[in-house]
């Protein structure tokens, strides 16, 4: 009957739906092999996705985050990625728009015994653009490859804190070099007065070195230029910024907007995988005798009584371990909170970026490999790229990059004319140093800078502002907030130090604001503006014991 056709097919059909889901539960789980898979294609600035080897295991997964909480994969995954990586690119070929010459001569000298790599602002070996090259320049001439770094007693204001941190970084530098038969010197000096020197004793057949657009820096270089034999080439390469600094621009540009799509555009050229630094085959016939870091910690002739820091463990191995922990735990949260000071979202690495023992192209190579989807990668490329690099292009075109002469003309003007308004406080540079201010934020600010060697990215805008505010000219406000960033800040007497005091003081790559007092058309900051942004009384209890300087209350109307 038509009944029992019509509970025969609805039994047919309940027993296929069973079958449908049992053959679905036993199934097993899909995996990713490839870390860009879950993408369309390679992001902009990346290199595409290429076949392995035969044989070569691929990159780590990239595994998105599990619902409400961080990334959990095993520890040490991203430097056991970036080390396969590494060894992928061995025939990568060398970009040369990264180097220029220095010197006249261009071809190594004959019957010469080394190449030397002159080792200044990026202190690693691997990832490194000037010291891949060495190598490869050695490779072609089949001579040993030499690392030197010169140990000045003092730059600029740094103090033991700063140069503890880079003391430690190289004893690294000098293992791994060992391990690879690259010999390393450590030479006690000026590299005007020790350098040629060394390079005559040695009968060094070309030396090559990294950039640094700071003054004294770049003095160096050219004291080393002029006691070089002429014979010697001189090379010049840029293994700090992603696009060289001459590259990018050949002019100070006015702010990240005049320079972001010139950088942006050569992206794909420069943001590629760094290959390996290999262990060179060819040995020295006389050895680097071992460093006495003893001898070297004795030779500093800096202020010893702002001690290292605990929580910044120097070196390469502790740099990849900063960035891994970013990418699983804080990345994810860098778009939406990295102007709360009371949040993890930041990176923490500028420390290691500074010294240069980590290469801001393998961050942001990183960053775009393994990140999670959303606008967090894209902000902090923003940052670790174009911001980055144009604190260098500034540095480098601008000769007066740490003075009130260096501002634009309209900054300049402005802070004249108000350069006698009467101010609401006044405080000495002791007072600022101590934290004896009415602005317990302030206070707070300075506390975590003196005791933790860092301050906010955003705080650090708030109370450079503040101390234009409270210091009787731009000139004096200017010149306390770069010493003391320079003497505290583990990531001072750097490019981006002298930008950050400029845009927040004197208006570089910023624009006039609606007049007022003091400031005049200079961007203003206040505490009532950061209450609208976090929870300021939170911060403060972190930095501030309860009976510190006045309340908060009173700073609110500043």
């Amino acid at each position: 009957s038509s009944d029992e056709c019509v509970r025969l097919l609805l039994r047919l059909f309940a027993r296929a739906c069973t079958l449908t889901r049992t053959s679905r539960t036993s199934r097993a789980p899909r995996t990713r092999t490839d870390p860009h898979r879950h993408r369309c294609s390679a992001p902009p600035g990346m290199p595409g996705r290429r076949k392995q080897p035969a044989g070569k295991r691929g990159a780590e997964p990239a595994e998105r985050p599990p619902e409400g909480g961080k990334r959990r994969r095993e520890e040490g995954w991203m430097a056991r990625q970036v080390a396969e990586l590494r060894a992928a690119e061995r025939a990568q070929p060398f970009n040369e728009k990264r180097l220029r010459f220095l010197s006249e001569s261009r071809k190594v000298k004959q019957g010469s015994q080394g190449v030397l790599y002159w080792m200044c602002r990026d202190q690693r070996v691997q990832d490194n653009w000037a010291l891949i090259y060495a190598q490869r320049l050695a490779r072609t001439e089949k001579l040993p490859l030499h690392v030197c770094f010169c140990l000045s007693p003092r730059f600029l204001e740094a103090t033991v804190r700063q140069m503890g941190f880079m003391l430690n970084g190289l004893k690294e530098v000098e293992k791994e070099c060992s391990t690879l038969e690259i010999q390393f010197h450590l030479l006690l000096g000026a590299a005007g007065e020790v350098l040629p020197g060394f390079v005559k004793d040695r009968r060094m057949g070309a030396v090559v070195t990294d950039f640094f657009p700071l003054r004294l820096p770049l003095q160096w270089a050219e004291d080393v230029k002029k006691g070089l034999p002429s014979d010697v080439p001189f090379i010049q390469v840029d293994a700090h910024n992603v696009v060289p600094c001459w590259v990018a621009s050949d002019k100070q540009e006015y702010s990240a907007r005049t320079i972001r799509g010139k950088i942006t555009k050569l992206l794909p050229e420069f943001l590629t995988e760094f290959p390996l630094v290999e262990k060179h085959p060819r040995c020295a016939p006389v050895l680097a005798k071992p460093v006495d870091w003893d001898k070297a910690w004795s030779s500093l002739e800096v202020d010893r009584s702002v001690g290292e820091v605990e929580w910044a463990r120097p070196g390469s191995t502790a740099a990849m371990a900063t960035l891994e922990s970013f990418v699983d735990q804080r990345l994810q949260d860098f778009a939406a909170h990295r102007n709360n000071p009371n949040r993890e979202a930041l990176s923490q690495l500028s420390p290691w970026l500074h010294s240069g023992q980590v290469s801001a192209q393998r961050v942001v190579l990183q960053v775009k490999r393994n990140g999670p989807r959303g606008p967090s990668v894209d902000a902090f490329v923003e940052e670790a790229v174009v911001r980055r690099e144009l604190a260098d292009n500034f540095c480098y075109y601008n000769k007066d990059y740490d003075c009130v002469d260096g501002a634009y003309e309209w900054a300049q003007k402005t802070l004249r004319d108000h350069a006698k308004d009467p101010r609401p406080h006044l405080y000495s540079r002791k007072q600022l140093e101590e934290a004896k201010t009415g602005d317990r934020l302030w206070n707070a600010a300075q506390i975590q800078l003196v005791k933790e060697g860092k301050t906010h990215g955003f705080l650090r805008m708030y109370w450079a502002k503040k101390i234009l505010e409270w210091m009787p000219s731009p000139e004096e406000a200017l010149s306390t907030a770069l010493y003391l960033n320079d003497r505290y800040s583990l990531d001072g007497n750097d490019p981006n130090g002298y930008v950050g005091c400029m845009w927040s003081i004197c208006g570089i790559h910023d624009q006039g604001w609606q007049e007022r007092p003091v400031f005049g058309k200079i961007r203003y900051m206040n505490y009532a503006g950061c209450k609208r942004k976090f929870d300021v009384p939170a911060f403060e209890r972190r930095y501030c014991s309860v009976n510190s300087s006045s309340s908060s209350s009173s700073s609110s109307s500043n």
